[in-house]
């Protein structure tokens, strides 16, 4: 017996994008996958798509640092901020840390 999955996230980056928005969204179509997850960390956007009637539905985009409630998990908030990558400073940049600042 094979069991398919409910949902499905995919990573995009740029070495993946074209195989996971076109080959991958075709498998998945096939297997009958319920929902899709297109997740950006470059672009920090959240695709989320249904499939209907063998077809992918675009449900929403979300991007940002939105909490949002995305199918097939709506009942619960999801923190987009949490997704993404901290920014990293430049070496030698004191930011806005007070403790890195140069002494005065």
């Amino acid at each position: 017996m094979i069991i398919r999955p409910d949902w499905v996230c995919e990573v995009i980056s740029s070495s993946t994008a074209r195989i996971d928005r076109g080959k991958k969204m075709r498998i998945y179509r096939r297997e009958g996958v319920g929902h899709l997850w297109l997740l950006s960390p470059t672009l920090q956007t959240l695709e989320v798509y249904r499939l209907e009637r063998e077809r992918w539905v675009l449900i929403e985009t979300y991007e940002g640092d939105e909490e949002v409630h995305a199918e097939p998990f709506d009942a619960v908030p999801l923190a987009l901020a949490g997704l993404w990558p901290t920014p990293v400073s430049p070496p030698g940049d004191a930011g806005s840390d007070p403790a890195r600042q140069p002494p005065r």
